[in-house]
């Protein structure tokens, strides 16, 4: 007797915390799609949000390296790393709405989230035509092995969901090419959002650019990988926010004895490789200065951190050379800079 009181209590309660677990999934899930409804539109004024900060190093709390700027009615995503088109989804902003994708350069790190861009951007959109993909010459390379790997499911999505979901002529990318810059070149320019590209020096990778977003008075620029870079400082003048990757050497160096240590001299080396071509934090700093720019947000940290505690360690000697506010960079982080204003909002989103 005993027994079945215990095994109907049993099943009783599993019964309801199904109920609850349906319940509480049915609020989250409209409460969410309502959130996202109403997040669609942001307040006027330049906008950038921070889609990824990582690394290809595994950390759990960072997409690969990703930006999006949002101004004037346009929408542009600056490099895709892996798992950087969930983290906009995360913080409720409409991969639909997307004008397009622009590169940095061609490492593995910035590319290999664009499929999922492409398929969002494509779906809830129901867009007709594939999504641009902007970058300096050899873009076009990047945009024609994605629609050759994802061109058996784009059959497929659209054989499935319907011309009015996924039609067959939208899917992928289409590659939107412009000449490698040798000083900041203008390649967008509408509805009061201008967008000038210029060269960076993350040598011996070439081409390298950064980008600067100028509207209605206010200005961010997006340095890409690189070392410390006169070309970036000049396109950087009088910029208000400056998002800057950041390789700490020394923390770098502790990671490559460690690994020396396990006798993994492979990546190893790769960490010892990668010192050459990255900016370190006191190196930003100098940069933000030299330009003259309101604030400096770091982002592509390099090792990553397992926690903020760390933030102090990364940034080392970087107080030292500018003035202004430096902030590391997580994913989820929106920053709002209102027109003809020197305010620079800060908001979470994750």
């Amino acid at each position: 007797m005993v027994i079945a009181i215990v095994v109907v209590a049993l099943i009783a309660g599993f019964v309801f915390q199904r109920q609850i677990g349906e319940w509480a999934f049915d609020r989250a899930a409209a409460q969410r799609i309502t959130q996202a409804a109403s997040d669609a539109d942001l307040p006027d004024g330049l906008h950038l949000a921070l889609c990824g900060t990582g690394t290809p190093l595994p950390n759990q709390d960072r997409a690969g390296p990703c930006a999006a700027v949002i101004a004037g009615g346009h929408f542009f995503v600056i490099d895709a790393g892996e798992g950087s088109a969930r983290t906009i989804n995360l913080m409720n902003l409409d991969l639909g709405r997307l004008d397009g994708v622009m590169l940095t350069h061609f490492h593995s790190d910035h590319i290999d989230g664009l499929g999922q861009f492409g398929i969002l951007h494509w779906t809830l959109a129901t867009a007709d035509e594939p999504l641009a993909l902007i970058g300096p010459t050899g873009v076009e390379q990047v945009a024609e092995g994605f629609n050759t790997a994802y061109a058996q499911d784009k059959v497929l999505r659209t054989r499935h969901h319907g011309e009015s979901i996924a039609p067959s002529g939208g899917g992928g990318f289409r590659a939107v090419p412009f000449a490698t810059p040798t000083k900041p070149t203008v390649i967008f320019e509408a509805d009061g959002l201008r967008v000038t590209a210029f060269p960076v020096d993350h040598d011996p990778v070439r081409p390298a650019v950064g980008y600067r977003f100028d509207y209605k008075g206010r200005s961010v620029v997006i340095s890409g990988d690189t070392d410390r870079s006169a070309s970036l400082e000049r396109a950087a003048k009088g910029a208000d926010l400056l998002l800057h990757e950041a390789l700490q050497p020394r923390l770098v160096r502790s990671m490559t004895t460690a690994l020396e240590d396990t006798g993994d001299k492979t990546t190893a080396q790769i960490t010892r490789d990668i010192l050459s071509y990255h900016a370190s934090p006191e190196e930003a700093a100098q940069s933000a200065a030299a330009a003259g720019v309101d604030q400096l947000v770091l982002t592509h940290l390099i090792p990553p951190l397992p926690s903020r505690l760390f933030y102090p360690a990364f940034l080392g000697d970087a107080a030292k050379f500018y003035d202004g506010p430096i902030v590391v960079g997580e994913d989820g982080m929106l920053f709002t800079l209102p027109p003809d204003s020197d305010e620079i909002l800060l908001d979470r989103r994750m």
